[in-house]
């Protein structure tokens, strides 16, 4: 008996229009249907949904872009299914002559996101999310250049330019293709699973420095957590990752018994010391061994370990590879 059961389809819509950047297209569709093929090889004990990806544009006649190549749209507003994910790719330049050329579809989006679709806006094409005003009091991000206009169109969008990932509901925004990557993965990761995601991230994301949970700025969060003290603890460990103290030492240096600091920490952030700190080794380690010459010995003992055997048990119980099998994956996409 096949256990690889096929339920309905997870239906995904892109917009597309003049003057999109074309890499906001294609990135997000490459990255979802890899975590796809990924889930229907090797995740037989989950029910697996099939994507249906539609693009989605005013009308359906071809769109020149700055590429050369013409994007063929699916459906318009009034034929497009129901969206559990709606992707809004960046704008090459002023967005504004787009965000007026595509009312519809400002309509549209504002129509989606009230009947429960989720939204991606990349960059720039944050402006349509925010023309149909589902942005307004809710955080949001855009491309560096254009924050200051982009608070003078929209005043009542809470913007966050130091941000790279705002969430608030179903509302994802962000400012750049990396950061597009990051949420896809963490999309995946909802979707499709853990496995799939990592195994995306691996082959698709080197450039990813940090997970998604970790950079985003989360709506109503300050600093993601009230609790200051922690705040302080946190900033300590990212940069002391190579230090030799326990976490006992680091709480009896916050004037914290062990047991009140693990406490406030998981009351704060949702997850226990060990299992953060082990968090920050591990990503700190990903960078080192995508980015620099040093040995696995090495790397272990610049992220705290104090042996390679120790680095090794750690990336295999997160990542279900070593750290020699995630630099070469990593190394043959970087230069291969």
């Amino acid at each position: 008996m096949d256990t690889n059961k096929t339920q309905s389809s997870l239906q995904i819509s892109i917009l597309v229009y003049q003057h999109l950047l074309i890499t906001s297209l294609t990135l997000p569709i490459e990255m979802l249907r890899a975590g796809e093929a990924f889930a229907k090889s090797h995740l037989q004990s989950i029910p697996f949904r099939p994507l249906t990806i539609n693009l989605i544009a005013e009308n359906t006649q071809p769109i020149k872009n700055r590429s050369g190549l013409a994007i063929l749209p699916d459906d318009t507003h009034l034929t497009a299914p129901h969206s559990d994910l709606i992707i809004v790719p960046g704008i090459w330049r002023n967005p504004r002559p787009v965000v007026r050329a595509n009312n519809q579809l400002v309509k549209w989006l504002g129509a989606s996101w009230q009947n429960g679709s989720s939204i991606i806006g990349v960059g720039t094409g944050n402006c349509l999310i925010a023309e149909a005003e589902l942005l307004n009091g809710h955080p949001a991000t855009t491309h560096w250049h254009y924050a200051e206009q982009f608070k003078r169109d929209y005043p009542l969008v809470l913007l966050k330019p130091d941000f790279f990932i705002t969430q608030s509901e179903r509302l994802y925004c962000v400012a750049s293709l990396n950061a597009l990557a990051d949420v896809i993965v963490h999309v995946i990761s909802q979707y499709y699973g853990q496995a799939a995601a990592q195994h995306v991230e691996r082959n698709f994301s080197h450039e990813i420095r940090k997970p998604y949970e970790e950079q985003r700025y989360l709506e109503g969060a300050v600093d993601r957590h009230p609790d200051e003290l922690i705040a302080q603890i946190q900033f300590w460990l990212k940069n002391n990752v190579s230090t030799e103290q326990s976490l006992n030492d680091v709480a009896q240096l916050f004037g914290l018994s062990y047991r009140t600091f693990t406490r406030r920490f998981r009351s704060a952030t949702n997850q226990s010391p060990i299992e953060y700190w082990q968090q920050l080794r591990v990503q700190t380690a990903k960078e080192l061994l995508a980015c620099s010459n040093l040995s696995i010995q090495e790397v272990a003992l610049e992220v705290g370990y104090n042996d390679q055997g120790h680095l090794t048990r750690v990336f295999k119980k997160v990542l279900s590879q070593t750290p020699s099998e995630y630099r070469k994956v990593v190394r043959r996409k970087l230069f291969g």
